[in-house]
């Protein structure tokens, strides 16, 4: 069964709210197996709502339509559907008693428009609205069935859950559940990653691989489609294992995790405190690691040295490093991460210096990153990056790449007890 949703309100296109029905509708579908292929949000507009339903009935097997079912003129859902199978609208009389009884309950005048809101399509079968008062209904016509559903999310997820999935799932049979995994990757390009499993996203149908680039990152979706959980497990596994054996080097977690978070878990394990001294980034990576519960048992403390002076007066770097090879520097983020660690008495400690931007600083072009670290290795290292992007893009990528080039670091790394 292939389905497409199809969402209907100005509102929407105005941006004044944000479409969750589609979302929540999708999500439900995949559990049950229903193919989602498409979603279009159509205005308050007979003429273009009626194009995209004869757009949907061509290519899709289940339509599920939400908005459009209230008491106004421009709610025209209804009148739509029912204008293209051919079905007059009716009154349902049990939803029609009930719209009535809610307004004498509160002796409150009921328009004539609210009974609009119990019309439903000719032999449709009708969905109950236990929180509202325009029903839903399911309209079938040759090989295509329109689902009519409300608008306002409080009456259309109670009323999908409870009224629709049930039918959905009788009319399925064996349900065939949709699962994916995302796999987060980092320090490789979209392309790149791509080219590296091309063979493989061209040949595999179930589980399906799904690159997506995201804020400097790059995950992998792989979705399977399966009726036995062990069975999804497996195809998974063995999808995700080809992936590792090519670009797992990259690979930092899974679905919705984080390099920050994957850091402070990684410390966790290890046992192993970190300091920070932060120029460039102006203190917040120490802010993102201590936004985790528990971060006090391996952060212990930051400096911000954002100006030449502090880095010499507080953090101890020497002036000599200073002169010769200014703040902007691999020498002055090794000392800055060395130091860090000494004063704040950690097990290790990072550093950041650079430019941000949007002017250059010691003739250094902005982007132009250097990410000290002390205490993973007999001697301190750094990384020296030119990051693209604006200010707050370099910064962020900056701390990224240090989450990073310490989860590696730290993977081989065993803390002398």
């Amino acid at each position: 069964m292939n389905a497409e949703i199809i969402s209907v309100g100005s509102e929407l296109l105005l941006g004044q709210i944000v479409n969750t029905n589609a979302t929540f509708i999708s999500q439900k579908l995949a559990i049950i197996g229903v193919n989602v292929f498409y979603q279009t949000t159509v205005g308050d507009n007979s003429k273009r709502l009626t194009e995209a339903l004869r757009q949907a009935r061509s290519r899709s097997d289940l339509v599920i339509l939400t908005g459009g079912l209230g008491p106004t003129k421009d709610d025209l859902t209804k009148e739509s559907v029912a204008d293209l199978i051919g079905k007059p609208l009716v009154y349902h009389q049990e939803s029609l008693h009930y719209i009535e009884n809610y307004f004498k309950k509160r002796n409150k005048p009921m328009s004539e428009n609210n009974r609009k809101q119990a019309l439903v399509i000719e032999d449709s079968q009708v969905l109950a609205n236990h929180f509202g008062m325009a029903p839903g209904m399911i309209a079938s016509f040759e090989d295509c069935q329109f689902i009519l559903l409300p608008g306002p999310p409080k009456e259309m997820k109670p009323m999908f859950l409870n009224e629709l999935l049930p039918y959905l799932i009788n009319q399925i049979g064996g349900i065939e559940s949709i699962t994916s995994r995302v796999l987060r990757f980092f320090g490789i390009g979209e392309s790149q990653l791509e080219t590296d499993l091309l063979d493989l996203i061209e040949s595999q149908t179930n589980p399906t691989i799904a690159p997506l680039a995201n804020e400097g990152e790059v995950t992998l979706r792989l979705t399977v489609k399966h009726s036995n959980i062990e069975e999804q497990n497996r195809l998974l596994d063995e999808t995700e294992a080809l992936i590792m054996d090519r670009v797992g080097e990259y690979m930092y977690g899974y679905d919705d995790t984080s390099l920050m978070e994957q850091l402070f878990l990684q410390l966790n394990e290890k046992r192993c405190t970190i300091a920070t001294a932060e120029s460039l980034t102006g203190g917040k990576f120490s802010g993102l690691l201590t936004s985790f519960s528990g971060a006090s048992s391996v952060f212990r403390g930051g400096v911000v040295s954002y100006a030449t002076d502090v880095k010499e007066s507080v953090l101890g770097v020497s002036k000599d490093v200073i002169d010769r090879h200014g703040v902007i520097s691999s020498e002055c983020a090794i000392e800055m991460a060395a130091s860090a660690k000494e004063k704040l008495n950690s097990d290790i400690a990072i550093s950041f210096t650079g430019v941000a931007g949007p002017g250059t600083q010691e003739n250094k072009e902005p982007g132009t990153v250097f990410i000290g670290i002390a205490g993973l290795s007999a001697e301190p290292m750094y990384c020296q990056l030119n990051l693209a992007g604006g200010r707050e893009a370099v910064r962020d990528r900056a701390i990224k790449y240090g989450c990073f080039y310490l989860l590696n670091q730290l993977k081989r790394w065993n803390k002398a007890e």
